[in-house]
């Protein structure tokens, strides 16, 4: 019997093995460099401008100085149309591919229910089983760095206008609104929040009491609980302060706040807030209609400075909604509030506020800019013989540096406002008085970091307005034409098959 010669020698065993041993490292080696290669030299390109996110020079500039390790979560409803979750996802994963040391994660808090119960309990979020005033948690981005938290609400990263929409039905009497987005202020709000977490301690804001002053803890309409809570969200400690007996503006003091005080301080105060600003001191300001007949004493202080608050108030019916707000939507381009040309303030019959126009001007004299300014149908409520006319509502003071002269706490900086109640808690969410008082502190402490470089990307809409027969016809063609037609067609085929 002769034996059968087997199918490969031992040769060409050998020879195989080789050649696919060879070839499998050859794939390998192929694999490993194009990965080294593209982590090179690799950039992502976009089909579309729609999906393009380019982080500004500003930001990769934080993010080259950040050194912690930085947890982001969005604890947000991810099938949510309005929300804009896909383009802060999308935000954060361009800061994460920047800086290694970023993670992004998402708690789904629809879908997932003990992940969202147990980031309640870690970052203590209110639960829907609180107080009414304090609503469930819903929306939010949460920076966590080592323990330093930082919560932002999803409704303050997308700023919307109020406009009319198209009527549908030409028998429709009443008028119909929505909240349209116009930018997005995502790059804004997490670059800032980043440089915060980055810094060793934050600023630290004096809100002077004592004069029937709002409280910072007030919750109710003209409260300024909303106004602490916007500087807190900007890494801006801010402490209640009386200025009795001999008690000057404490050396840590970054910022002075005084808003609307509707008693007239007395002399050894203004003393205290002249000595304070000569020094160099920073100053927001809010005054209202209600100080006309009451002055406050501020104001010769403001004038000396080169800013006079007129004894008087705005209205503007043809820029108002309810009689006695005033639309404002001038803003001075050369100065920090150039990021709200496209929004508009809400002001409550606010005072005008205008540079002093010195003759003879002081050596020295401190840099006023009018920073808004409202339409050109303006009236004077106390003077109606005036004609219409834009009045200026807020203005900025800069005293720029004296050379061999060094103040203690810096270069002066003010910020004087018309009116309060358009930051209290129910007008500061109107038009970009939110996004003001942001810009304003952050010029005020000389964060130009946070002014500089990132502007809110305007938000573009692709709409399909269809009237209600409209939409009708085509809910007939997606769910009744097309799938009969598809059956019209199959019946012809196994008509033709059968014959």
């Amino acid at each position: 019997m002769i034996n059968p010669r087997p199918s490969f020698s031992p040769a060409s065993r050998w020879q195989i093995g080789f050649d696919m041993l060879l070839r499998t490292v050859l794939v390998l080696a192929v694999v490993v460099m194009l990965n080294y290669l593209g982590a090179q030299f690799f950039h992502r390109f976009y089909m579309s401008s729609q999906t393009r996110v380019a982080l500004s020079s500003r930001t990769l500039a934080v993010l080259s100085t950040l050194t912690n390790h930085v947890d982001v979560t969005l604890y947000y409803d991810t099938r949510d149309q309005e929300n804009f979750y896909p383009n802060i996802l999308a935000l954060l994963n361009e800061y994460r591919e920047a800086n290694k040391k970023i993670s992004v994660r998402t708690v789904d808090y629809v879908r997932d229910a003990g992940a969202a119960e147990k980031l309640k309990v870690q970052y203590n979020l209110p639960a829907a089983t609180d107080s009414p005033n304090s609503p469930p948690a819903k929306d939010l981005v949460i920076f966590d760095c080592g323990g330093k938290v930082i919560v932002i609400p999803g409704e303050a990263i997308v700023q919307h206008k109020l406009e009319q929409t198209a009527k549908d039905d030409p028998n429709q009497k009443e008028l119909q609104f929505r909240n349209r987005p116009v930018l997005f202020n995502g790059e804004i709000m997490f670059t800032s929040k980043l440089l915060a977490l980055a810094s060793a301690q934050p600023f630290k804001a004096y809100f002077l009491q004592g004069h029937g002053e709002s409280s910072l803890a007030d919750s109710g309409q003209f409260g300024f609980a909303k106004f602490g809570l916007e500087l807190a969200q900007n890494y801006i400690a801010v402490t209640n302060l009386e200025l009795t007996a001999d008690q000057p503006v404490p050396m840590d003091c970054n910022l002075l706040i005084i808003a609307a005080p509707t008693v007239p301080l007395v002399d050894s105060e203004l003393q205290k807030i002249d000595k304070y600003l000569a020094e160099g001191g920073r100053l927001l300001v809010l005054l209202n209609y209600a100080s006309i007949e009451r002055p406050t004493g501020l104001e010769p202080i403001l004038q000396h400075w080169g800013v006079n608050v007129l004894a008087d108030y705005i209205k503007d019916p043809q820029n108002s909604i309810t009689g006695q707000d005033v639309k404002i939507r001038v803003f001075n381009p050369q100065t920090f509030v150039a990021p709200l040309t496209q929004l508009s303030l809400q002001m409550i019959l606010p005072r005008p506020v205008m540079k002093v126009n010195w003759q003879n001007p002081p050596a020295n004299a401190p840099q006023v800019n009018e920073l808004a300014l409202t339409s050109e149908t303006a009236l004077l409520a106390g003077d109606p013989t005036a004609a219409p006319r834009r009045y200026p509502v807020l203005a900025a003071v800069e005293q720029k540096p004296v050379a061999g002269v060094v103040n203690r706490r810096g270069n002066t900086r003010i910020v004087v406002a018309g009116d309060s109640i358009f930051l209290g808690n129910y007008y500061i969410e109107g038009g970009a008085n939110r996004d003001f008082l942001s810009y304003a502190a952050n010029w005020l402490l000389d964060r130009q970091e946070l002014l500089a470089g990132i502007s809110p990307q305007p938000v573009k809409e692709f709409r399909l307005m269809l009237t209600q027969k409209q939409s009708r016809q085509l809910d007939w063609l997606l769910l009744g034409a097309l799938p009969g037609g598809v059956l019209f067609f199959g019946w012809l085929v196994w008509l033709v098959r059968r014959k």
